[in-house]
């Protein structure tokens, strides 16, 4: 197959997603530059948009990728092809997330304790926790969407990017340990605090307001 029979029917010739991958993988093998441009212009986006739930500016994130996208050009020999391509990629892009994250020194600790629940004497909720409206409409969950990135972004990292990898990425406990050098009893602990303070920090939001 040519880039030009692609180009023309804009998809491949084969309709056998597995045999398209492979081909791609031989052409980028072979330093193959228009199969390069082809693996940008097929992942990039997605690509971007997994570096941007890590990074908090675009302009970070589009750093990030055309790294990542560096870093696998380099690697593309040590790749056995035993995931998929888009997979294989995801993972350097958010490794290289991550190394940017750690590289940020200047940035301040903050505290998360003022966005975690109370309890009473009795062990119970100190404040009433509210119901939630989960809108079903397509707009409104649009919206939700992004509302709910937003007030992720408002953790603290440490708790904002075990809450991505775990809940938005869904890699399991294991992997999140591995990418991030701690224990796993670590991760479920930060998991559970993001999450209490995730739903702090939405309340105002989705609440039923029933007074």
């Amino acid at each position: 197959m040519t880039m030009q029979t692609y180009n023309r029917t804009g998809c491949e010739a084969s309709c056998d997603p597995e045999a398209n991958e492979a081909d791609l993988l031989m052409a980028l093998r072979a330093g193959d530059e228009p199969a390069y441009e082809r693996l940008v212009r097929s992942y990039g986006g997605a690509m971007h948009a997994v570096a941007r739930r890590f990074l908090r500016c675009d302009g970070d994130a589009a750093d990030a990728v055309q790294e990542a996208f560096l870093s696998a050009f380099r690697s593309i020999h040590g790749f056995a092809g035993n995931s998929k391509i888009g997979t294989w990629l995801h993972r350097i892009v958010v490794n290289t997330c991550l190394m940017r994250l750690r590289a940020e020194k200047s940035r301040p600790a903050v505290s998360i304790e003022n966005l975690l629940p109370t309890f009473d004497d009795t062990g119970h909720h100190a404040s009433r926790i509210h119901d939630w409206h989960m809108p079903s409409d397509r707009l409104e969950t649009d919206e939700l969407r992004t509302t709910v990135r937003r007030c992720i972004d408002e953790l603290p990292d440490p708790y904002r990017v075990v809450l991505l990898l775990r809940d938005i990425e869904e890699l399991s406990t294991q992997e999140t340990a591995a990418r991030l050098d701690i224990s796993e009893a670590a991760v479920k602990v930060r998991l559970h605090r993001a999450r209490q303070a995730l739903r702090t920090i939405l309340d105002p939001t989705l609440r039923v307001n029933r007074e």
